[in-house]
């Protein structure tokens, strides 16, 4: 990690806030004294509250509005439009708990998840649902997850009563992954409760699994993750836990179950926890090739059994280039955890080691989301986390060997995220120009701030940052554009929905109708994408595979992932955009048996797929 100075994180801090147009600061001295003790006034174990970082003074904009809610501006690009209406999504809507959120099980969210389920070469979305008391107890109708099929014409339609998917349990997150490599996406759904793995049938439906399977768990589950950690071919499944809770003895003001303390922010009275409330383990399941798991966490070393750490997000991802998949951990209010692969079977416990536990300051933050990709086309991840308001969002970056160093403040990209309470967060290039830009949706927790003078708000816009040659600048969020959409964001996946070769998102917001943001950005830049097929020593679906490309004088890398954001699962198929470029120099793909290969040069501006061994051999399977 970085010992920056206070004195010239200081200097960073006022250059930001000059230099942020609309953005007003209303307290320069507490934003001084931010700078001097970062960790002054913090929320911790001892304060209560969910927050680690200290109390920010309120940035408005020029209307007078928290700068979550505001801050908009007449004219500049436009990126994304909000099309969930026309497109069909909002037929259906995300419903938990009560509006007044008192516990913090109403608050977390759900997720969305990007797969081809039928295999018609075009996106389908899945939306999870949280669900209510009533209908926990049996006295009311659950709400539904959505699976809405693509219709090849800017529609969707919702098929999840006859897909068999609406789960109907207390909903958190999905990812897909074809664990049977069978060459149809399986789809896990983790939940407040019994967790499902709905096996794809192949005709339209799906068959809960999970049980048979030996993945069902029970409690808290979150932002679960798949990949082929020891090498085998198969798609094994790791699911963090986040509070045990027992929902007949909620924990409030009051009770013996948690601290007074623990359910206060800034002095007000708000929902209890994380903090002061007993975690949930995490689970590494080991794919035994027939249909059923075996849980590994602890031989594995990444089971969280003594610190119970929150954890809300995780990723399989190669972050030191070794061929093998290393696990991350997002952990609200907690340290985060970074698992090296040992190539045993096990994991090294490198989180504090590598910089990616704390913060700059050395600090705990509430991580609620994770991003990895390459910024700066040197062929490593850099990591970027979603934290709580009040508190800055970290990029991490990859100084190689496993090792990161906090450079938000370096890169210019803190000071406009503090106000803002982030989740999904994702790195895609959304004008093609081939580098890596950065997306993240915010949403609160706690209702009652839109009845404090905080300079934050339930609903919140999401943030942009384009990149400038891997240097991170926010876009302005243009009136009436996806970027002014105010919603209590959460789980958010990345894809190309309309197979045009520009990146779309979609959001799952609490209580409300999801966002579909299309990509509407003007441009004459070229594209390519790519399926890829898993030979017989690979997963089918290629999770932990990654392509090198190189055209326009550098090299990009992209990865196959399942998980990551927020309890949230992107589109696989892999996205690069080529600028002016009509030509591809050399394309490379790694394959997660170790084989690497380099492939024919395919026709630009197209979807493309690649099967494992037929292309040109660079290096053999280990």
């Amino acid at each position: 990690m970085t010992d920056r100075s206070s004195a010239t994180r200081l200097a960073l801090s006022l250059t930001l806030l000059v230099s942020c147009g609309s953005f007003r600061a209303t307290a320069q001295s507490s934003i001084d004294q931010q700078a001097r003790k970062p960790t002054e006034g913090a929320q911790n174990a001892n304060s209560g509250g969910v927050n680690t970082g200290g109390a920010h003074a309120a940035v408005l904009d020029q209307k007078h509005r928290p700068i979550t809610a505001g801050g908009f501006v007449t004219a500049g690009p436009h990126i994304f439009d909000d099309v969930a209406k026309e497109t069909g999504l909002t037929t259906w809507r995300h419903q938990v708990g009560t509006p007044e959120k008192k516990y913090i099980i109403e608050t977390l969210g759900s997720g969305v998840a990007l797969l081809d389920y039928d295999n018609d070469g075009w996106l389908d979305i899945y939306l999870v649902n949280g669900s209510t008391y009533d209908a926990m107890a049996g006295k009311g109708p659950a709400p539904h997850a959505g699976l809405f099929h693509n219709n090849h014409d800017g529609t969707f339609t919702d098929v999840a009563g006859k897909a068999g998917v609406q789960n109907d349990r207390w909903g958190v997150g999905a990812v897909v992954g074809d664990y049977d490599n069978d060459g149809w996406p399986d789809l896990y759904v983790t939940n407040f409760g019994k967790n499902r793995l709905y096996h794809n049938n192949h005709d339209g439906t799906f068959t809960d699994v999970a049980d048979k399977a030996g993945v069902a768990l029970g409690n808290w589950s979150t932002s679960a993750t798949w990949g082929d950690y020891d090498g085998d071919g198969k798609l094994d499944l790791f699911v963090p836990g986040y509070v045990h809770y027992d929902l007949e003895h909620p924990p409030e003001q009051g009770t013996d179950a948690v601290p007074h303390s623990f359910c206060q922010f800034r002095g007000v009275k708000v929902m209890c926890g994380p903090i002061g409330l007993k975690g949930e383990p995490d689970h590494l399941f080991h794919n035994n090739g027939d249909g059923t798991f075996t849980d590994v966490s602890v031989k594995a070393g990444v089971a969280d059994l003594k610190s119970s750490y929150y954890g809300l997000a995780s990723l399989f991802i190669d972050v030191n280039n070794d061929g093998r998949l290393d696990l991350l951990v997002a952990d609200d209010s907690t340290p985060n955890y970074l698992y090296l692969n040992k190539g045993d079977g096990t994991f090294e416990d490198a989180s504090f080691a590598s910089g990616y536990a704390l913060n700059e300051s050395g600090r705990e933050t509430a991580s609620m989301g994770i991003a990895a990709g390459d910024l700066t086309h040197n062929g490593r991840i850099d990591l970027y986390n979603t934290t709580f308001s009040d508190d800055y969002k970290p990029l991490y970056r990859n100084d190689g060997d496993g090792n990161f160093t906090d450079i938000s403040y370096e890169m210019g990209i803190a000071e406009p995220t503090v106000p803002f309470l982030g989740w999904g967060a994702s790195f895609f290039d959304y004008d093609n120009d081939g580098w890596l830009d950065l997306l993240m949706v915010n949403g609160h927790v706690y209702p009652q701030v839109d009845q404090t003078t905080w300079g934050t708000t339930w609903k919140q816009r999401p943030l942009l940052f384009h990149s400038v040659a891997g240097k991170l600048v926010l876009v302005p969020a243009l009136e009436g554009s996806g970027l002014a959409t105010l919603a209590a964001a959460r789980g958010m996946a990345y894809g190309d929905l309309f197979n045009d070769g520009q990146i779309d998102a979609v959001v799952n917001n609490v209580d409300g109708a999801p966002s579909l943001f299309r990509n509407v950005t003007k441009s004459s830049n070229h594209w390519i994408e790519f399926k890829l097929i898993g030979g017989p020593g690979s997963p089918r679906d290629a999770i932990g595979a990654s392509i090198l490309l190189t055209a326009n004088g550098f090299t990009q890398r992209a990865d196959v992932i399942s998980g990551g954001s927020f309890a949230s699962s992107p589109d696989q198929r892999l996205h690069f955009g080529l600028g002016a470029a009509t030509q591809i120099k050399r394309l490379e793909v790694h394959w997660p048996s170790g084989l690497v290969e380099t492939v024919d040069i395919p026709k630009i501006d197209s979807i493309c797929s690649i099967v494992e061994g037929k292309g040109s051999v660079v290096r053999p399977a280990r």
